[in-house]
């Protein structure tokens, strides 16, 4: 009796009764049970726990798919097993499967990013460059379609085995969401939510085919290039700054009393300029105040005679067609010809308002006068749609 209850011991080492996988790490999504060279017993015990499904698989072909639950391996549960044995009248000897676990729960925050910076046209700037990186989640709804077209045979399958390619079909999803949207490069930040909405809802029409859907994508931010940056923190200060002379006069009294209350130069040159400051001061805030702390002054009739003689005489100009002194507009009284134009007055390339020839900004709408092409850095002297030095569209 030793002999048999010695083999007896031994055949039920090499049988399974228990199937079950306890999932201890955060990213394993296929985990196939080790059999280690062992059958499994008729009436085994699989257990598969919430958001596992549990695929048998005979011989390289795909069996039964089980739920979440206890199951008792019979051959009235395993009907596909079954047919595929040629059970006709069921089993009682043990028999070899593989079992595979998938897991069906959410893999959240995994990172995405763009590796090369992503072009688009923008209206303000032209051709811009971004770069962008946010998070994302997903989720197997297809377990035998994971199976067929993803991770096969193997042992073990991980979230970075696929998490590579998801991030570039991610990428592209999103670079082709704000190309067709068309926004503005100063409205990105208001879009995010949109942004990823759309990403999402075309790229879970391409993950799908391998058993995926994505069930979060998360933009973080969509970083533009320094220079673009500047400009804009350029046109948010115009913009915040309004009336330009205003503003230079307050700079103005702003260093001058920095400038007097500086003692550090000492002697003759620290005298120099708090001289220098006080007259200054004195300029800015009279052209400010006008003539708010001054006494009224009598009025000198004969000079003002004469000022308003010389005053008259200096609006007067020669009429380029019959040569007599007329006053300054756009036609001569006299003939009717088109007076010659203020050739130190040029347009406003953005705006077309009427400002000094050799301003850097435009007074009224702040826009900067100079072109340069993006490509060559070749100064045009006017707006184009091509440059001409290098044949770069602008």
């Amino acid at each position: 009796m030793g002999i048999f209850d010695g083999i007896g011991r031994i055949i039920k080492g090499q049988l399974i009764d228990v199937i079950e996988w306890t999932d201890d790490s955060k990213n394993t999504m296929v985990y196939r049970f080790d059999m280690q060279g062992k059958e499994i017993m008729n009436g085994a015990m699989l257990t598969v726990r919430e958001s596992q499904t549990a695929i048998l698989v005979s011989e390289g072909q795909i069996g039964d798919i089980y739920g979440p639950g206890l199951h008792k391996l019979t051959s009235s549960n395993m009907p596909v097993i079954t047919a595929l044995k040629s059970w006709k009248y069921g089993f009682e000897s043990p028999f070899k499967l593989e079992v595979y676990f998938i897991n069906m729960r959410q893999f959240t925050d995994i990172k995405w990013g763009t590796t090369n910076p992503v072009m688009m046209r923008d209206a303000d700037f032209g051709l811009i460059r971004l770069r962008g990186y946010g998070i994302f989640a997903f989720k197997v709804v297809d377990p035998l379609v994971f199976l067929r077209e993803v991770f096969g045979t193997n042992s073990m399958y991980t979230v970075e085995d696929i998490s590579g390619q998801l991030k570039k079909m991610l990428v592209s999803g999103i670079s082709d969401a704000i190309a067709e949207s068309k926004v503005a490069a100063l409205d990105l930040a208001a879009n995010y939510d949109e942004f990823g909405k759309l990403a999402k809802d075309k790229m879970n029409a391409k993950v799908s085919q391998y058993g995926f859907q994505l069930t979060d994508f998360t933009i973080e931010n969509l970083s533009l290039p320094e220079e673009v940056e500047k400009a804009m923190d350029t046109r948010t200060s115009m913009g915040v700054i309004g009336d330009m002379g205003k503003f230079t006069q307050f700079q103005a009294a702003q260093a001058m009393r920095e400038a007097a209350n500086n003692p550090s130069g000492g002697g003759a040159a620290s005298m120099g300029v708090g001289l220098g400051a006080g007259v200054t001061m004195g300029q800015v805030m009279g052209g400010a105040l006008g003539q708010s702390f001054t006494q009224p002054q009598q009025p000198n009739t004969a000079q003002n005679a004469n000022n308003t003689n010389t005053a008259a005489a200096a609006s007067l100009i020669t009429c380029p067609s019959c040569n007599k002194q007329v006053a300054k507009g756009k036609f001569c009284p006299e003939c009717g010809a088109e007076m010659v134009k203020d050739n130190n007055m040029v347009k406003c390339i953005s705006c077309g308002a009427e400002i000094v020839k050799d301003a850097k900004f435009c007074p009224e709408c702040g826009a900067k006068q100079s072109l340069e092409c993006p490509n060559c850095g070749h100064k045009l002297d006017k707006p184009a749609k091509f440059c001409p030095e290098c044949g770069q569209k602008l």
